[in-house]
């Protein structure tokens, strides 16, 4: 089976929805990597995220804003050969998006932004208190490139 580079929009943006959290990949000051598990939200090409106001994460972020965000789904291991150990592989669809994340810092566009992470994960609009706000670190990544790949499907 061949892994399949995906181009088509409408269906990478289908595995973005399927997918419930990334992997956001930053850089440490010496160079060496620094990866955490995020929820997510993806509206009209961007993605959005929330945090803690004073963490590592933040902290790199702020000095470093060039990131990678990796995705993936629809897991479903395969043989030819029970026996055979080489024959097992793994199906998947996978999106890789790279560029620099922006802060976001106006109340109402946090708001925003938390109403489309949310949306990722159930439906409705949702209130914020203005302590909840102002406490909440939300930061958006509007890819400067876009890769997705499939193998087994």
């Amino acid at each position: 089976m061949k892994r399949r580079v995906l181009e088509f929009l409408p269906e990478i943006e289908a595995i973005i929805g399927r997918c419930e959290a990334c992997s956001l990949a930053m850089s440490m000051p010496d160079g060496r990597p620094y990866v955490v598990i995020m929820n997510f939200g993806y509206k009209d090409g961007v993605f959005y995220f929330h945090s803690a106001p004073e963490c590592l994460k933040i902290n790199l972020l702020r000095e470093f804003p060039e990131v990678c965000v990796v995705m993936s789904t629809d897991h479903h291991l395969r043989w030819q050969s029970e026996q055979v150990a080489c024959s097992y592989s793994m199906k998947y669809r996978s999106v890789m998006a790279r560029g620099a994340v922006e802060f976001i810092t106006d109340p109402e566009a946090k708001k925003e932004a938390l109403n489309i992470i949310m949306q990722h994960y159930t439906e409705g609009e949702f209130n914020y208190s203005d302590p909840a706000i102002a406490n909440v670190c939300v930061f958006r990544l509007k890819p400067e490139t876009l890769e997705a790949r499939a193998y087994g499907y």
